[in-house]
């Protein structure tokens, strides 16, 4: 088995990206496992996460891979095929893959806290999460929580931020090519809430805080000049001119209104099950939708298993995989690594457009 070495061709100060390995049941940790064991784990990562868990579930997947524990700021080392780099979290009760634990919620939200202190003290260039479970770190303790996005915001002091999603061909298009494609780009103003609280969060402030968030992210981190963001309506064919709801009069057509003279390229509000069409998505780089399954269920069924998740708005790059923790299918070795690998390479071309 390889061991690790010195990286070869590159400055040894190149920082990784952090991978939170996620709910400790799910399939967070041995997707992560299974691309290193298959000498895929993209260059300069590093996992966050509990080493002799990492090596049981090693272990009872037949992965051929040995954790080795390192430190934050510690000169970056190759991992070499089956060697998977670690930064040490411990778990606080056993694990056994499936079965959730409300005890090692605090585990979870440790993995979180060092990487954005990793991020923050220049030790990693951005990081990457593995899912976790909402209900379980509740469950566990963390009545307030509910989300990785809402949790990063705290954690780093920031007033908003933004959920954006992509499939993987927008992650990297350009408008030229991005014309015309059905691959999607979707950011949301709101994010995890019931549905029936969703119209009293669309508010004209929220809406123009999302939109500039988003437009300067398509600027800082995607290198577009000139963002142009098509906007959905809330109400079934975009409140029909007030007969199937006064949101779009009252509150997102002013909203808008005022953005673009701002200088902000935006369009709509549109009907959402007309603007996710290739016609109407030809010149846009950005959907903005109103509530999280108006823009995801169309997201993931065009691109499920190969988007990715990201956050904008924080002071550092965080990106994240699309799916959950599939606790029914944890610990076969049958869940795909795709959205992982799709995620660890963004965060790594976000960081490096950021800087630039």
């Amino acid at each position: 088995m390889a061991a690790l070495a010195p990286a070869s061709g590159r400055a040894p100060e190149r920082l990784p990206v952090a991978i939170t390995t996620g709910e400790p049941a799910g399939i967070g940790p041995e997707l992560v496992l299974m691309l290193a064991a298959r000498g895929e784990l993209p260059a300069a990562s590093v996992a966050i996460g509990d080493p002799a868990m990492l090596s049981a579930r090693a272990a009872v997947l037949g992965l051929d891979v040995t954790p080795m524990p390192c430190q934050p700021g510690e000169p970056l080392l190759d991992a070499g095929r089956g060697v998977l780099p670690v930064w040490p979290v411990a778990l606080k009760a056993p694990c056994t893959p499936g079965v959730l634990e409300p005890a090692n919620a605090d585990y979870v939200i440790d993995t979180l806290a060092v990487a954005v202190a990793a991020c923050r003290a220049g030790h990693a260039a951005a990081m990457t999460t593995a899912p976790l479970h909402k209900g379980v770190i509740i469950e566990g303790g963390h009545t307030g929580f509910t989300g990785h996005t809402e949790w990063l915001r705290d954690a780093c002091g920031v007033e908003e931020v933004v959920m954006l999603l992509a499939t993987d061909t927008a992650l990297h298009a350009t408008r030229d090519d991005y014309r015309g494609n059905p691959e999607l780009r979707v950011a949301l103003v709101t994010t995890h809430l019931p549905l029936r609280e969703v119209a009293d969060a669309v508010t004209a402030e929220r809406i123009g805080r999302v939109a500039r968030i988003l437009d300067a992210g398509l600027r800082d981190q995607f290198g577009i000049k000139a963002p142009r963001i098509a906007v959905c309506g809330l109400n079934p064919h975009a409140g029909e001119d007030g007969h199937l709801g006064h949101e779009e009069i009252d509150t997102i057509i002013p909203a808008l209104a005022a953005l673009c003279d701002e200088g902000l390229d935006v369009g709509g509000p549109w009907p959402a099950d007309t603007l996710f069409t290739p016609r109407h998505l030809a010149d846009a780089d950005a959907v903005l939708a109103m509530y999280h399954d108006q823009g995801l269920a169309v997201l993931k069924y065009a691109g499920f298993g190969s988007a990715a998740n990201i956050t904008l708005g924080l002071p550092l790059v965080r990106t994240s995989v699309d799916h959950g923790t599939a606790l029914d299918l944890a610990g076969k070795g049958v869940a795909s690594p795709a959205s992982l690998e799709v995620s660890i390479n963004l965060a790594r071309r976000l960081a490096e457009q950021r800087a630039t």
